[in-house]
């Protein structure tokens, strides 16, 4: 059993708040909102307040990664398993819970050293959300999106989000590369509600920032999708994928490179998962088609950290 019902929010830190502005608003039509850093970028998909929080500082790196429960005894439920498994729980002040607009969080770390938070109580805004793609963002039951996380403790990360914090194993992919005789290596995908997978776990080989591989968000029509791609190539923004559909959540989608070295990945017709009939499955290809990385360069959770460059 999970207590988790979705991914809520993403809090990230720029040294180019800038360029993020103008990828997030002007090329993929986020509607910005408002917050308590006037610096801040704070970016609206809903009527929750900020979904996405970019804030300023002098590195690229995820602040925190947060998770949906359903009210204050699921997060008391939440605590009491992190601390049973033996990593330090932390409840965040009135005034941190204010700064995410929540009612109340708590805050640990992965065995990866990625910083979650748990909350629940999300504020609401209830002006228009005015995307700039005229698209719907989607969300509600399914949460914002999916984050993809990279870890230099596989085994025992996958162990704390399936057996701690209670996420679903959503099947997998092996990685290619590796020797005949070694274990293999696997991303692994988790779900919590009918997205196909609200969390995936890659194997990397460091533990720098950013923490983070790529966010994924869903609009409502393959012709907002098409027209945030139009956007990125007139903002020159890197694509780091073409457009392609993926083989196991079947979304159709493309992949650009955000300020910091990770990705945003901007999809549309994602499927639903009935947990009463899934198993799980490791698909053996990426994407039925497109989907093509070749002009990309390497995402900063797997290139060699700067201190070694």
């Amino acid at each position: 059993m999970t207590y988790i019902r979705g991914l809520g929010y993403l809090r990230v830190q720029t040294r180019d708040i800038d360029r993020w502005r103008q990828l997030t608003v002007e090329a993929l039509g986020f509607a910005e909102g408002s917050g308590p850093d006037p610096e801040g970028l704070y970016l609206r998909m809903d009527e929750r307040r900020a979904r996405l929080a970019v804030l300023p500082g002098d590195t690229d790196r995820v602040q925190a990664v947060g998770w949906e429960v359903r009210d204050q005894f699921a997060l008391a439920a939440v605590g009491r398993a992190v601390e049973a498994s033996g990593t330090a729980v932390k409840q965040l002040s009135q005034q941190e819970a204010d700064d995410r607009g929540v009612e109340a969080a708590l805050t640990f770390e992965d065995p990866a050293g990625v910083p979650v938070e748990v909350f629940f109580g999300p504020v609401l805004d209830h002006s228009p959300v005015l995307t700039g793609l005229g698209q719907t963002f989607v969300t509600g039951g399914q949460g914002m999106g999916h984050v993809v996380l990279p870890t230099t403790r596989m085994d025992e990360t996958v162990s704390f989000y399936t057996e701690v914090l209670g996420f679903l194993p959503r099947g997998g992919i092996r990685l290619s590369g590796q020797e005949p005789d070694a274990p293999p290596r696997r991303v692994r995908f988790m779900g919590v509600n009918q997205r196909h997978h609200s969390l995936a776990l890659c194997p990397a080989p460091h533990g720098e920032d950013p923490g983070l591989v790529h966010l994924m968000v869903e609009v409502d029509s393959l012709d907002a999708v098409g027209r945030a791609l139009d956007n990125v190539a007139r903002l020159d923004f890197s694509l780091s994928s073409t457009l392609g559909r993926h083989t196991n959540d079947k979304m159709v989608s493309f992949y650009v490179r955000a300020p910091g070295g990770w990705d945003i990945e901007y999809g549309t017709e994602g499927m639903l998962v009935d947990e009463a009939h899934y198993t799980a499955e490791e698909i053996t290809a990426d994407s039925y088609w497109g989907h093509d990385w070749s002009g990309s360069q390497p995402l900063a959770a797997f290139a060699p950290p700067e201190a070694d460059r």
